[in-house]
């Protein structure tokens, strides 16, 4: 089983896989499953399945908290209503935005230059819903939030960042995915959990060869058979890894599937 990151990595540009790493997939995706683990929304990776030909995989979204085969769904697991009006309030106290997601709904209170950055990025849509509103309506449907993004400047982020761990830390996973957002998940999930539970009766993790570039792919790196960070990766990512190929932006995971799985 192959399983890789999106954005930073099996990604070559902010939202596409490139025609050379279509051409290597496809030389082995009849041999080896080929499974996109990320924090995007489903349909934020439905794309680069179709793209890759492998639409008969499932996929790991939210960093683990939703697996879906298909239209069937594997798993899913929701940080719940009273920790996102928490996450709520004080992101208003400290003026940093939130984006909502929930299986393939996105919910962002206004627009912004990063807003569009992600619509343009994950070729999704959000709803502008005031947030109150949308925690109300979540609670009324018994949902949660399959992950939480917070959005604001670097020095925003820098001062929210350890009032969430020190408050949330125990139950949520918290990550900078770059300087001036934050992802958050439900702790008991991680990228590495999703991937056991699609290993077969007769698999172990040692048949996993796994690609990323961040901190929430630490722990699949360091877990699995063979973990590879793209040259692109955050430091502790590259210590992490086994191996270290190219850059995403060079084609990084295609190069290594050339030059150590097709024969």
């Amino acid at each position: 089983m192959l399983c890789s990151d999106l954005d930073g990595t099996l990604l070559t540009t902010k939202s596409d896989v490139s025609h050379f790493t279509v051409s290597q997939i496809s030389k082995i995706k009849e041999q080896v499953r080929i499974i996109l683990v990320s924090a995007r929304m489903p349909k934020s990776m439905k794309y680069v399945q179709r793209d890759l030909g492998i639409d008969e995989q499932p996929i790991i979204c939210y960093n683990g908290a939703l697996v879906l085969d298909g239209k069937k769904e594997i798993h899913s697991i929701f940080i719940q209503i009273d920790a996102l009006s928490q996450i709520h309030l004080l992101a208003e106290k400290n003026n940093v935005q939130l984006g909502i997601y929930c299986n393939d709904e996105w919910y962002v209170e206004k627009d912004s230059e990063r807003v569009q950055k992600e619509i343009r990025y994950t070729k999704a849509n959000p709803v502008f819903k005031n947030t109150l509103e949308t925690i109300l309506d979540l609670k009324k449907r018994k949902l949660g939030a399959h992950k939480i993004m917070l959005m604001g400047t670097k020095q925003k982020v820098d001062i929210i960042f350890p009032i969430l761990r020190n408050s949330l830390g125990n139950i949520l996973h918290f990550y900078r995915s770059n300087d001036t957002l934050i992802e958050v998940a439900p702790k008991s999930v991680s990228k590495l959990s999703a991937i056991k539970l699609l290993l077969k009766k007769e698999e172990t993790l040692a048949n996993v060869i796994a690609f990323g570039d961040n901190y929430n792919d630490l722990e699949m790196l360091k877990n699995v058979g063979c973990g590879v960070a793209v040259a692109n990766a955050r430091h502790e990512v590259k210590k992490t890894a086994k191996h270290i190929t190219l850059s995403n932006i060079e084609d990084g995971v295609a190069h290594f599937v050339k030059g150590h799985l097709i024969i």
